[in-house]
């Protein structure tokens, strides 16, 4: 490690440089299939825009592979400020595309502007051309480079438009990269299933001859036709499947689904604009609280619920299966692979429609509605039986629950939930917004101890953690989580640098001395928001001035928008930090995992150890100015 460290030593990435630094955080790097799909749902988002019917995906036996539409194709003038054609900033510019309004797309899923610019950057070559004015046009980059100018190559007719992307993966940046087909094909097929009339076709290529498998896939039924395909032979109630829909201004809502009589392999689709969100999201957690709402209403009309018997959630969506795709304007997205939504307000929306469809559908389908809630009744038995045998410990010997804390009323650790908080008067906002039913509230005084060279015998002479093992029900350095208390630990602190600094000390205690909860996914951590934007009748939430900016240039109306900044969580009010931060339905929540092949632990040990300041220091030196102080 050199000594000398000035201006020189500071490395500065531009253009595409970094997705080729670090392509895993644009992409999914496991195989170039992720890639492929930001190229088709450039396509898709012109299909869902009513100016494309027609996609081709082409595999050659090369590893390359071509995707073409008949849509109205990149645009081709120059860029009235980067003095390039709007192909080449297209391709080589992150966050540069037409979705960042909704003048060109009203529902798009590429509002990351770093789709097309990715695949471009993790291609050895690619090519496009671009059908529009009349004229063919085409273009060529290697590693991300242009290769030449924008040309014209050729005419084409007035009315021939449509663009054409061929992309050559570039293997060392994936560890494979050969196309995972049978991914590529449900990939494609459900893309057909989302925008009605869209006809897409798959050649792949498997000979040298040019031999090639064809498949085309084109619905009319939608989600519905989908659903029962895919069910194939499955036994569901009901046998035709249950479709809803709503339609306003600032989106859809499209939903089919059914119960599988019998434990088949459920199919459980969500999507967000034609994106599919592999981790689900608000939208999925917005159908999960419609569908509990309105069968817990159905029983209680109906008088069907037996004595001792309390539904959940799970015993609703045990067996469910369904395809759940929404369109909205300016969705939020955990991460760049899109693979959950964390837009809140789409849990309202798919909330409402789904309990006011299905309590409609309940009541005109009897018959079928009485046998759907016996089947949620048993699911609801059983897991009360199961909670019985392994139940949440009540300490009866040994030291009593820590006074501070207040705990919840159910002792099922599937459900519970503990919500280690900064503060005293952070702590009393969320003992009011919690939902005592399962959630429970314990404040913490201010910064704890800094365990990470503490050993296992000595950090319980802190009263802090005394009390954090106590309530949790488990010793450091346990191997078990039998006697554990609660399903989920979640780590609340404000969103400032202080908040930030506690939530390290607290997931240094956890990982040093409480591993196993880590190893077993039990730890969390809340991302409370660090602003509230009020646009006129409608309340916004960000976690960071990024998101906050992001909210405010793209806001459509015409009310004063108001920005409040939140100085911490005992600021908020129960209600404020309720629909923020604890409702499952609406929180951000970060689960706390350590890869084996990740230097996270060294990452931490240089962070917190004693004998590591000279390498603290250095790293704050080279790293000091990228933080945030918000």
């Amino acid at each position: 490690m050199s000594k000398d460290y000035d201006a020189s030593a500071i490395e500065v990435l531009t253009g595409l440089d970094p997705v080729r630094k670090r392509p895993g955080m644009y992409t999914n790097t496991l195989n170039p299939n992720h890639i492929a799909q930001e190229v088709v749902d450039n396509s898709v988002d012109e299909a869902l825009a009513g100016f494309a019917d027609f996609i081709k995906v082409i595999l050659f036996l090369d590893g390359s592979m071509r995707v073409e539409d008949n849509g109205r194709g990149m645009p081709v003038d120059e860029h009235p400020e980067q003095k390039k054609s709007g192909v080449e900033v297209i391709l080589t510019t992150l966050h540069a595309g037409g979705k960042f309004s909704d003048s060109n797309y009203q529902f798009s899923g590429g509002l990351h502007g770093v789709g097309v610019s990715v695949v471009n950057a993790l291609s050895s070559n690619l090519r496009v051309q671009i059908k529009r004015g009349g004229e063919l046009h085409s273009m060529d980059f290697i590693n991300g480079a242009p290769l030449d100018a924008l040309r014209v190559i050729d005419k084409v007719g007035q009315k021939n438009t449509g663009t054409m992307v061929h992309f050559y993966p570039d293997e060392k940046f994936f560890e494979t990269a050969k196309f995972d087909i049978k991914g590529l094909k449900k990939f494609l097929r459900a893309k057909a299933v989302l925008c009605a009339g869209l006809k897409i076709e798959l050649e792949i290529e498997t000979s040298a001859d040019m031999e090639t498998e064809k498949v085309t896939w084109q619905y009319a039924g939608g989600l519905a036709e989908y659903l029962q395909m895919s069910l194939n032979d499955e036994v569901c109630v009901p046998q035709q499947v249950i479709v809803m829909n709503s339609q306003e201004d600032e989106g859809e809502v499209d939903l089919a689904l059914c119960w599988l009589l019998e434990f088949g392999e459920s199919i459980t689709e969500s999507y967000v604009n034609a994106i599919p969100t592999l981790q689900g999201g608000t939208h999925v957690n917005g159908l999960r609280t419609g569908l509990t709402e309105a069968v817990r209403e159905f029983l209680d009309i109906h008088n069907l619920l037996p004595r001792g018997v309390k539904i959940t959630g799970d015993d609703v969506c045990k067996n469910l299966t369904y395809v759940l795709s929404i369109k909205m304007k300016d969705p939020q997205f955990l991460g760049q692979t899109k693979e959950r939504l964390s837009s809140r307000e789409a849990a309202g929306r798919v909330s409402q429609t789904v309990k006011d469809n299905f309590s409609l559908w309940l009541n005109q389908h009897m018959d079928v509605s009485r046998k759907i809630c016996e089947a949620i009744i048993d699911n609801a038995r059983t897991r009360q039986q199961s909670s019985k045998k392994a139940v949440r410990k009540k300490i009866a010997s040994g030291p009593a629950l820590p006074g501070k804390l207040t705990d919840c009323i159910s002792q099922d650790i599937e459900q519970t939930e503990l919500f280690l908080v900064e503060g005293d008067s952070a702590g009393g906002s969320a003992r009011q917004a919690r939902d005592k039913s399962f959630q429970a509230v314990m404040p913490l005084r201010g910064k704890i101890l800094n365990t990470w060279e503490v050993s296992h015998q000595q950090v319980l002479a802190s009263e802090e953690i005394h009390d954090i093992s106590v309530a949790l029900g488990i010793d450091p350095n346990s191997y078990s989580v039998e006697n554990l208390r609660y399903g989920k630990i979640c780590i609340l602190a404000d969103a400032d640098s202080d908040g930030l600094h506690i939530a390290t000390l607290l997931c240094a205690l956890f990982l040093r001395h409480f591993r196993v909860l880590v190893e077993k996914g039990h730890i969390y951590i809340a991302m409370p928001p660090l602003y509230r934007i009020d646009m006129g009748k409608e309340t916004r939430y960000a976690i960071d001035a990024e998101e906050r900016d992001h909210i405010i240039n793209n806001y459509k109306g015409n009310a004063k928008v108001q920005i409040t900044r939140f100085k911490g969580l005992g600021e908020m009010n129960p209600i404020q930090l309720r629909e923020s931060t604890l409702h499952p339905d609406t929180r951000r929540l970060l689960q706390l995992t350590v890869d084996a092949e990740s230097n996270s632990m060294d990452m931490m040990d240089q962070l917190l150890g004693k004998k590591r300041i000279v390498d603290r220091k250095a790293w704050l030196e080279k790293k000091g100015d990228l933080a945030d102080v918000g």
